[in-house]
């Protein structure tokens, strides 16, 4: 099995969000023994934002691209091989004022293309990466699961609904919450791990 483990925190070591995905890992290799994890950090290198010149080469047929629209298209195919060579993924989510980091929508702006990873159709849109697990490893400094500050979540229900659309509709959230409660900090991690069945 091929995991790809997507990490988006800028805290390194001490991320919460990294943690949590880190140990649903865990559980995923003692399961699976020979399972492959291939490590994608958006955080030491992220994405080019997409320019004019990204959206020029999606739309210009490969065989006609400019060097400079080969150039520009690298990183967007790159991330996409990763995606559809991957049987599992999991994407460590750190709750950045209440939505993704900003690395983590410039990936999700690079995997989402039009007749490679979704297509129109009379119906409406149709995801073309399908046959993928996804492990959502989101952390917050507070609780956003439920409770009054639910509705506050544009993280979740966000990234659902984005791979949902590329075709990635088997998507299992798991939460560390409460990391700067003192009374919660201490087992958040631990509680998120637990909370997933592999």
């Amino acid at each position: 099995m091929q995991i790809l483990q997507i990490i988006s925190s800028a805290q390194g070591a001490k991320s919460y969000s990294t943690q949590l995905s880190q140990g649903i890992i865990d559980k995923l290799l003692a399961a699976h023994p020979g399972s492959q994890v291939v490590v994608r950090n958006l955080a030491a290198n992220p994405l080019p934002y997409l320019e004019e010149a990204h959206l020029q080469a999606y739309f210009t047929p490969a065989e006609s691209r400019s060097a400079e629209q080969q150039a520009a298209v690298h990183h967007s195919d790159e991330a996409i091989a990763q995606v559809q060579g991957a049987d599992v993924l999991v994407i460590g989510v750190p709750f950045y004022n209440f939505t993704v980091p900003a690395s983590l929508k410039s990936w999700l702006d690079h995997l989402t293309r039009a007749n490679l990873t979704f297509r129109y159709t009379p119906t409406g849109p149709e995801g073309l990466i399908t046959g993928k697990k996804v492990y959502l490893a989101i952390a917050s400094g507070g609780i956003y699961s439920a409770g009054p500050m639910q509705a506050n979540d544009f993280a979740a229900p966000y990234l659902r609904w984005m791979l949902g659309f590329l075709g990635m509709t088997d998507v299992t959230v798991a939460r560390a919450e409460g990391v700067k409660l003192p009374e919660l900090q201490a087992q958040a991690v631990q509680k998120g791990i637990d909370s997933v069945t592999v």
